[in-house]
């Protein structure tokens, strides 16, 4: 289903004229995203079919799929690994997320190329059909900032990662532009922690904080492909101390996006 609306709206894009970069402005989504929602292999939300249907000049081609996508949404299982599944489910449906990273940008903020270069190079290495599988997976839980209402979400991620051109310089250049991106959301606020501090609270590795509907605050890890959820309530308790720590420490928000934004125009 997804595939065929993603071919429809491939080709009213173009037979409007307009870009996947130009059609995503007017629809407040990146590129990266029209791409995946044009080739299926990300879901295209009620609300940007409303949107584009009229935009497009659709004539209601669009409008007309969106109880399909609606009752899809309800049936679909979380698309991946198994180990993985009672994170991603917690994850897609959190009212809060905090993340703290100190490699490589998590995968919520990362483009599809960003991804794809991610998953090339890792060893042992992965056949093409499952790099492809794992990139859409990953773009697939990035639906979690379109939904209402938006969970709260922060990052601290260390300045070394704007500076890592994980595939090179243009993925970098439209990775350091994404960054900036979800950095306006009204609900995300991304944080640097400098290389120049002197300081460091956690060299344990980088760490998830979420907060499920209805449910107490988990933690979770993934060391060397070992992933854990954590539970228990002191532990948790312990983490999350340490991550406001590190935001108390970090650059504000604001002081971190002109970073990026000067780093961004160095390229």
């Amino acid at each position: 289903m997804f595939t065929t609306l993603g071919k429809q709206l491939k080709v009213l894009r173009e037979r409007k004229g307009l870009t996947q970069k130009e059609l995503g402005q007017l629809v407040a989504y990146g590129p990266d995203a029209i791409s995946a929602m044009e080739r299926g292999v990300r879901v295209t939300q009620p609300e940007l079919l409303e949107t584009a249907d009229e935009l497009l000049d659709a004539g209601g081609i669009l409008r007309a799929a969106i109880p399909d996508v609606k009752e899809a949404l309800k049936k679909a299982r979380t698309r991946h690994p198994e180990w993985y599944r009672s994170y991603a489910a917690l994850e897609a449906e959190a009212i809060e997320l905090h993340f703290y990273a100190n490699q490589g940008v998590p995968g919520l903020l990362q483009t599809e190329d960003y991804a794809r270069a991610v998953f090339s190079r890792r060893r042992p290495l992965l056949d093409e059909e499952t790099i492809e599988k794992r990139v859409a997976d990953r773009l697939a839980r990035q639906q979690v900032f379109d939904r209402w209402p938006a969970p709260v979400c922060s990052y601290v991620l260390e300045e070394v990662m704007l500076d890592r051109p994980i595939g090179g310089r243009d993925i970098h250049k439209e990775q350091l532009q994404r960054l900036l991106h979800i950095a306006s959301l009204r609900n995300v606020e991304i944080q640097v922690m400098p290389s120049s501090a002197e300081e460091h609270p956690n060299m344990d590795g980088p760490f998830n904080l979420l907060t499920p509907r209805k449910h107490p605050q988990v933690a979770y890890t993934e060391i060397q492909g070992y992933p854990r959820l954590i539970t228990d309530t002191e532990e948790v308790r312990k983490i999350a101390d340490r991550y406001g720590i590190m935001r108390a420490m970090a650059l504000t928000p604001t002081v971190s996006r002109a970073l990026i934004e000067k780093k961004l125009g160095e390229l």
